[in-house]
Parts: structure tokens; C-alpha cells; sequence
């Protein structure tokens, strides 16, 4: 799912908004999101999952295409951990 379905999808399940409420609803979700991760924080939904985000460090890489050593940085990468609802959903068998 993309964002415009899944803006799409809000604004048929919720006829009494606008299609412009619906975005920033979106919008503000996803970027509280990402300043708290951007602060070093986590953002726990219940029932979903876990943002936080994870070091990774300073490597030695390789350009695919001419098989050249080149330095990665050390970075700050987002992690999602999922909740024990959802796993329990996508692993429904029968």
C-alpha cells in the first residue's frame, strides 16, 4: 500500500473529513514519526509495532560495478520491530 491508497482508503472509511484533513492527518502522523526518531527516541504503537532506530558502523564497501573499495560512513538507521498482534495475524495458519 502507498500513501495516496492509503489516504484513499481513510477517506472512504471516514466520509465526514475532507480529502485535504485526511492528508495532513498523514502527514503529521508520519512526521512526528520521524522527529522522534530523528531526536533519538522510539515510538511504540500498541498492537503494531516499535520505531526506533539502530548504529550502524564505519565499513569498507564495494562499488558493484568496477569492484573498488569505498568507505561507509557511520549512520543512524530506522529499525521497526512488530508487535505481538501482528506477527500473531501474519502467521495464522489454515
Amino acid at each position: 500500500m502507498i500513501r495516496s491508497e492509503l489516504v484513499a482508503r481513510l477517506a472512504s472509511e471516514h466520509p465526514d473529513l475532507s480529502g485535504r484533513e485526511i492528508e495532513q492527518i498523514v502527514s503529521t502522523i508520519f512526521a512526528t514519526i520521524t522527529d522522534r526518531l530523528a531526536a533519538g527516541g522510539r515510538v511504540e504503537l500498541r498492537g503494531f509495532g516499535t520505531f526506533s532506530t539502530r548504529d550502524r558502523t564505519a565499513r569498507t564497501g564495494r562499488n558493484p560495478r568496477t569492484g573498488e573499495a569505498v568507505a561507509v560512513d557511520a549512520k543512524r538507521v530506522p529499525y521497526f520491530k512488530p508487535g505481538k498482534e501482528m506477527r500473531a495475524r501474519l502467521n495464522v495458519e489454515g
